[in-house]
């Protein structure tokens, strides 16, 4: 069933499921997107083990994995979208994440807070107690 999930996720780039089945499929999809960045012969083989259409492993690799190049991991996000009217069922929203990636900056020290200071070093500490 994840195959298949994860075969029409890559081929309509958005698929609504259950809760818990979307967040075993993010696993899985995000996975195959990461092979599709490797871009090798391997990894294609590897994702064809997985994914059941020759053409949608053809999608990820030439267009969709190129898209994620910069983004470290990430690639799909669940919206939640309220409960199934027969069984009230939990219902999702699983998508490929569509906007650039930018990467926050690094956060330096604060500006209040100045550097460790290192202890004074014993002869230091031994000439300050001969002046007193």
């Amino acid at each position: 069933m994840m195959r298949n999930m994860v075969t029409s996720l890559l081929e309509h780039e958005k698929i609504t499921t259950t809760d818990a089945r979307a967040k075993e499929l993010r696993k899985l999809a995000e996975k195959m997107i990461t092979l599709g960045k490797r871009g090798d012969l391997h990894a294609r083989r590897q994702a064809l083990k997985v994914i059941r259409d020759p053409k949608v492993v053809g999608k990820l690799f030439e267009m969709v994995a190129p898209r994620y190049q910069e983004r470290p991991g990430g690639y799909t996000r669940i919206i939640k979208l309220g409960h199934r009217a027969g069984d009230y069922a939990s219902l999702s929203l699983i998508e490929l994440v569509e906007e650039e990636f930018t990467p926050r900056p690094r956060k330096s020290a604060p500006a209040g807070e100045a550097a460790p200071v290192a202890p004074a070093a014993p002869e230091a500490a031994a000439a300050e107690g001969e002046e007193e």
